[in-house]
Parts: structure tokens; C-alpha cells; sequence
């Protein structure tokens, strides 16, 4: 919790505390303080009372509502808050009346207005500070000995040198050393690639095994971890955000109600004294006008509206689906398209064994001699062949290994001459491979120069990827489009096994901003929305560009989670579905609310006008309807069934 939103607490403390005690104060006690001083002593003791815990829950709306009036943009919930409070003060004020209606009202704003800043505030933090893909140093050797500096102070052509397990800071060409790069937080390329003298390579992956030496070829400020963060500040900056609801209701209403009852006080009175002759009633008139914007408070709105989203907000954290604000619940009701990466989202994100093919020998020795072979490889598919093998690693039963880059790994196991790898390590060997017609990686193995079979390894469809895809459309989506950085076969694959419309394969990140782009242009003509749906670095940009960013919590990484609108917080992809169910559930109350505590406004502010409401109505009006849309409101908390 925030300080300002820890003081916004205390004021509401103070002020719920202050207007109980003064309520149990009986009337008769301040008249017994009339004649001590003055005659009106006690009434003013007691209006003073009043007015200091008005003010104390209520000068900052009075000061913003002053501040607006200077500016020109008088207009707002501010404005209309303070006249409609200040006004039920004044009527109080000439009736020697209750003045807890005033303070109730500004309260219950208050209180709503802190619970939508504390939901909001909890959970939304600087993207730039947990950007983690900035690189914080960059190694130049000198002397023998490798230096750290600034990587704004590295100028193009200088060598660099990047050890195991550090995050590439610039980009540039492979001078010298063979290793394989995690590249998945820039492009969510789910298989490490490998690389060698001669490549070039991009900042902000990761270096996972060897050292290498890379020739600068542009400046920090240029390279692809940097234009990573300006696209998520810039997309920041872009990003569509629903205006409050109040304040653009404010704009019609509260003009409209202020003039109506500045001339219910002023036109009424000089009508009588100019053509019928009589005697003006002034006090009257302006009873009435004060009674009119009574009224017209519009505690109702101001209080259900927030309560309904909140309560929205509350029922999706409740099933596992952070929203971090009402107005992203608002866009997410209109969602028509929602864009899927692949990596981490619709799939586990972890390499498996998927398959074992052509197999000369039993299944299980195969996957023995792989894990074996590669135990001394630190490779994420090596890491995978021996969680396939589920058992510990004799080491003693492993000589002569051979790590040839690119290509795979040579040992001796049991005595046998093993060969592990991709298919240009079988040509270098002379082994001739079968064929495999599934997508994935294949790992070849030839034992004492016979081909022994071939282990698939893949990034497997996450179990409720399908079903996710399909609650979709139940919902409504008439548009499904999956962008990754993975190779066009593995990505088309993954299309068709979910029904996924749309598919864009081997994109960088700002590949995919331009590709949102495009089908944001779509989606404007359609009058609907676009979601994005990401876990990875790589998607914060296009989860910032997208009208609702959905990031997968419980996996994803900081800067997704920091980046999107909502986050599901166990990586379960049906949650989109629920997501949007929940959303139309609030809006559909939240219009309930307006239709009836407008149309309820309405009615009593045209029986004001005419003389046929009294304050009773009044309150019914503003009470009665607030409590009523409060409970309507509070409907959206359950969303167990959707």
C-alpha cells in the first residue's frame, strides 16, 4: 500500500469515526450552549463540528473542483461531487437540519475511489524497473584480465566477451568460440540456437555454455535490447485506456443539473415579480433549487459503479484471474480477437520426450545410451534426455566424450561407441538416417555405426490449450491468431492441433507490434477489441500495444506480468474465456445501475421541480438508490458458475 493511499485510509477512518460520534451526540446538547456566548452559540458549534469532518474526508475533491474551475475543465465528478455536497450543506445549513447526508455522501466516494486506487496500485509497478533483459555490464578484456564496464561506453568494433550463464549486452558478430544462446525471452523461440564463429548474434539473450568473443557492430543505445524497452515505453504511451465512466457522465449531467436548478431558483421568482405581479417567494424557490441538487447527488453512480467493478475485480481474483483495473475490464468485455504467443502460452514451455521412432533396439536403451552420452552436456535437451531416463547418472559407465558443436556429442558407453545428435552429425559419420515426418527435434542415434533409432524431443501443447481455444469461441471470439518466433512447421502444428485461425511464425518482437498493429486497424473497423495473450520478455511490447494484454502469471516473466492488464495466475489458458465472462457479467450490471439510477434521478428531479418532492423523496433518491444499486453491485463478486 502506497503512502497516499495509506493517509486516503486514515482520512476515511477518521472521518466514518467522527460523523459516529457526532451522530450520537443528541441535538438538544449544542441548544443547551445557545445564550453562553451568543444566542446561536450552540448551532455553530455544532455546524463547525460538521464542517471540520466534511472537510477532513472532502478537501481534496473541493480543491480539485476549485483547481478544474480555474483551468477551465469545470465539468468533472470533482465538480459535481463538491456542488452536490456543498449544496446538501447549505440546505441543512438554512434548515437547522442534518448535516450527515453531505458527509455520508463524500465518504462513500472516497471510500470507492480508494479501493479502485488500491486494486490498481497493488498490483501495477514500473515496467523500466523490472525490465530484466538490460543488460547491467559489459566485459572487455585488457591486459589479460576481462573488465566490466558501462555498455553505453562500449563503441562499435570493440570485442566483448560474454561467459556462461551472462545475458548477451550488444549486438554483434561471433569472433571466436562456439556456444548455445537461450534466445526465448526476445523471440520465444522455444530451442536454444546454437551459434559459432562468424554469427552474429543479438543483445539480450542468453549465453548458456561456451565463451565467446563478439565484435560490437552497433552502439548500446541501438542494439535490440534497447529497442526492446522504447517499444514497451512507447507502447505504453500508445495504449488505449477507457475514459471513466463519471467523468464522462459529469460532462451532460452536471451541467445540466446545475443550470436546471439555478434557474428553478432564479426563473420561477422573476416570472412571478414581472408578469403576474406577486410577490417573488425567493426562499421557495431556492428551497426547491437546494432539494434539486439533493437530489441530483449522485451517490448511486458514484458508489455502485466503483463497487461493481471492484466486485468484478474481486470475483476474478477470487478464480485466479488478476485484472488491474475497471477499465480494463471495460475493453475486455468487447473483446473480439485474441492473438496467442506460443512458448510458455499455449505450450509447457519445457522440452520432453515425445517420441522414440525406428527404434533397432528396446525404447528404453535407447533413451539410456542418449542420456548417458549427453551427461556431460548442460544443454537443455541434454537436460531432457535424462529427466526422460529417470535415473541417476553412472558417470563411470561414460569414456571419450567428444562435444561437437552444432552437430551433437560422441562417447563410449558401456564400451559401445555411441552417437547422439542431428542429422549432419549421421552424414559425418556415414549413417544413414529414416526419416521422421513429425515436428519437432530430433535427436538421431547410431550405436557402433548402425543407426539405432531417433528420440523426439518437443515443447508440448499445454493439456487445456485446445479447450481454451474453443471456450473462446463458445464466447463469442470470432478471431484467433497465434504470432511466435519459432520456426514455420513447429508453429503451424501447433495451429492446426488447436483450431487456431491465424498463424506468424519466426517474428522478432517488434515483428509482432507491427503485426498488432495491423490487426488493431482490424479491429477498430469491427467496432471490437484485441487481446494479447503472453508470458515472455519478448511479448511485454505487444501486450502494452494491444487493448487488453493477458500475461500468464504463475511462468511468465516480470516484465510480461508488469506490462499486461491482466494476469492469469496459474497458466491456465481457459481463464481468457472466464476472463471475458466475468467482464460482460460487471458491465452488464454496471448498465443495469446507470439505466436505474438515472431513470429513478430523473423522475425525482422533475417531481422536485414541481414542488412534489420532499426531502424524504430526496433521500430515497439518493440513499435508497445507492443502497439498492449497492447490492445489485455486489452480484459480480460471484462468478464460480461462469
Amino acid at each position: 500500500m502506497s503512502r497516499k493511499q495509506k493517509r486516503m485510509l486514515i482520512r476515511i477512518m477518521v472521518c466514518a469515526v467522527g460523523l459516529l460520534g457526532l451522530q450520537c451526540v443528541p441535538k438538544e446538547v449544542f441548544d443547551q450552549l445557545n445564550g453562553v456566548l451568543f444566542p446561536q452559540a450552540g448551532r455553530l458549534v455544532r455546524l463547525c463540528l460538521y464542517l471540520l469532518d466534511y472537510l477532513v474526508i472532502g478537501h481534496d475533491i473541493l480543491r480539485k473542483a476549485f483547481r478544474g474551475i480555474r483551468n477551465g475543465q469545470v465539468f468533472d465528478e470533482n465538480f459535481l461531487m463538491a456542488v452536490a455536497t456543498l449544496g446538501a450543506l447549505a440546505l441543512a445549513i438554512y434548515e437547522n437540519g442534518d448535516y450527515v447526508e453531505a458527509i455520508a455522501v463524500m465518504l462513500f466516494y472516497q471510500v470507492g475511489e480508494w479501493f479502485q486506487s488500491y486494486a490498481v496500485g497493488k498490483s501495477r509497478r514500473n515496467i523500466g524497473q523490472l525490465m530484466d533483459i538490460r543488460p547491467d555490464y559489459a566485459n572487455i578484456q585488457r591486459d589479460g584480465t576481462l573488465e566490466r564496464v558501462d555498455p553505453d561506453e562500449v563503441a562499435v568494433g570493440t570485442v566483448i566477451v560474454v561467459q556462461p550463464g551472462e545475458k548477451v549486452p550488444i549486438d554483434g558478430i561471433v569472433v571466436e568460440g562456439t556456444s548455445a544462446l537461450n534466445t526465448s525471452a526476445l523471440t520465444g523461440e522455444s530451442l536454444p540456437r546454437d551459434v559459432k564463429t562468424g554469427d552474429e548474434i543479438i543483445s539480450g539473450c542468453i549465453n548458456l555454455t561456451g565463451v565467446l568473443k563478439i565484435q560490437t557492430t552497433r552502439e548500446f543505445g541501438e542494439s535490440t535490447v534497447s529497442k526492446i524497452l522504447d517499444l514497451v515505453e512507447n507502447a505504453s504511451s500508445r495504449k488505449s485506456r477507457s475514459e471513466d465512466f463519471i467523468s464522462k457522465f459529469a460532462r451532460v449531467y452536471t451541467p445540466a443539473v446545475c443550470g436546471g436548478a439555478l434557474a428553478l431558483a432564479l426563473l420561477p421568482p422573476l416570472v412571478r415579480l414581472a408578469l403576474l405581479g406577486a410577490a417573488p417567494q425567493w426562499g421557495v424557490w431556492i428551497y426547491r433549487a437546494l432539494t434539486f441538487l439533493v437530489i441530483s447527488c449522485p451517490c448511486a453512480l458514484v458508489i455502485s459503479i466503483p463497487l461493481s467493478f471492484f466486485a468484478g475485480i474481486g470475483g476474478a481474483s477470487k478464480a485466479g484471474i488478476l485484472v488491474k483495473g475497471s477499465n480494463y475490464l471495460e475493453t475486455l468485455s468487447r473483446t473480439g480477437t485474441v492473438v496467442f504467443d506460443k512458448t510458455g502460452t499455449l505450450t509447457q514451455g519445457v522440452f520432453e520426450l515425445s517420441g522414440i521412432h525406428h527404434s533397432q533396439i528396446e525404447r528404453e536403451r535407447l533413451v539410456e545410451h542418449a542420456a548417458l552420452a549427453e551427461s556431460a552436456s548442460s544443454h537443455p535437451i541434454s537436460k531432457s534426455l535424462q529427466r526422460a531416463y529417470g535415473k541417476d547418472i553412472d558417470r563411470s559407465r561414460v569414456e571419450n566424450v567428444q562435444e561437437i558443436s552444432g552437430n551433437g556429442v560422441l562417447a563410449v558407453v558401456d564400451g559401445h561407441q555411441v552417437a547422439c545428435g542431428n542429422q549432419r552429425l549421421m552424414d559425418r559419420l556415414g549413417v544413414q538416417v529414416i526419416p521422421c515426418h513429425h515436428v519437432g527435434t530430433l535427436i538421431h542415434m547410431a550405436i557402433d555405426g548402425e543407426y539405432a533409432g531417433h528420440i523426439l524431443i518437443s515443447d508440448v501443447l499445454k493439456p487445456t490449450a485446445q479447450e481454451a481455444v474453443e471456450a473462446l469461441r463458445t464466447a463469442g471470439v470470432t478471431r484467433t491468431v497465434m504470432l511466435t518466433g519459432d520456426a514455420r512447421p513447429v508453429a503451424e502444428q501447433v495451429a492446426r492441433q488447436l483450431g487456431i485461425q491465424e498463424v506468424y511464425s519466426e517474428l522478432l518482437p517488434g515483428d509482432k507490434v507491427e503485426k498488432v498493429e495491423g490487426l488493431l486497424l482490424d479491429c477498430e473497423k469491427q467496432g471490437r477489441k484485441l487481446a494479447f495473450v503472453g508470458d515472455g520478455i519478448n511479448d511485454a511490447p505487444v501486450l502494452s500495444r494491444a487493448d487488453i494484454g493477458i500475461a500468464m502469471g504463475a511462468m511468465g516473466s516480470d516484465a510480461a506480468i508488469e506490462a499486461a492488464d491482466v494476469v492469469l495466475m496459474d497458466d491456465d489458458p481457459r481463464k481468457i474465456a472466464k476472463a471475458i465472462r466475468i467482464s460482460r457479467k460487471c458491465l452488464g450490471i454496471v448498465r443495469q445501475n446507470i439505466i436505474f439510477a438515472i431513470g429513478v434521478k430523473v423522475l425525482c428531479l422533475l417531481l422536485g421541480a414541481v414542488g412534489m418532492a420532499n426531502m424524504w423523496l430526496a433521500i430515497f433518491a439518493d440513499v435508497g438508490v445507492m443502497v439498492l444499486a449497492v447490492l445489485n453491485a455486489i452480484r459480480a463478486l460471484f462468478v464460480e458458475k461462469l
